[in-house]
């Protein structure tokens, strides 16, 4: 029994040929945006030799199934609208990802401030309601630590919190 287990896991080991890791690939980029690291490390999961996944990579880009930009905007535009994260923590997550820093500049430019800060206050404010503390002081700071670490700047965080929590 040992035996069967060991060859059923080695065969999914087994690395793929270039033509079918291209076909894979591809559908895995047209199903939703990926980062260049991502698309990489996926290609060297399927056991590819490191000039075929620079090969693949650019014929990825040249195709635009992969494009950084593109990527970083609909990441950028979703973590907001979606989980409500400040630009902080959104930076820091396409970082991790190893996202360009002129790609993140531009697809930050993408949340509008107006909507930003609106979106900041309203997060404070339903933390607010929902928060207990001793006094105003402890309550300010745990709704700001709130805010902030959804990623949100702590210089901006502060006031708003002064002038919402008073």
């Amino acid at each position: 029994m040992a035996d069967s287990w060991d060859t059923q896991n080695q065969s999914k080991k087994e690395s793929l040929d270039y033509a079918t890791a291209k076909v894979k690939i591809a559908k895995y980029c047209a199903y939703q945006e990926r980062a260049h690291y991502e698309v990489e490390q996926k290609l060297y999961s399927y056991g590819l030799y490191s000039d075929q996944v620079e090969e693949l990579l650019a014929w990825l880009i040249t195709e635009n199934y992969v494009n950084e930009i593109r990527y970083a905007t609909a990441f950028v535009g979703g973590k907001f609208r979606i989980k409500k994260w400040g630009r902080v923590k959104i930076k820091q997550q396409l970082e991790q990802k190893r996202v360009t820093q002129i790609c993140i500049e531009k697809a930050l430019l993408v949340i509008d401030e107006e909507e930003y800060i609106a979106t900041m206050q309203q997060l404070i404010l339903q933390k607010w309601q929902t928060t207990s503390a001793n006094n105003i002081y402890e309550l300010r700071n745990k709704v700001a630590k709130f805010a902030i670490g959804k990623g949100y700047e702590a210089d901006k965080v502060w006031p708003l919190a002064k002038t919402i929590i008073n």
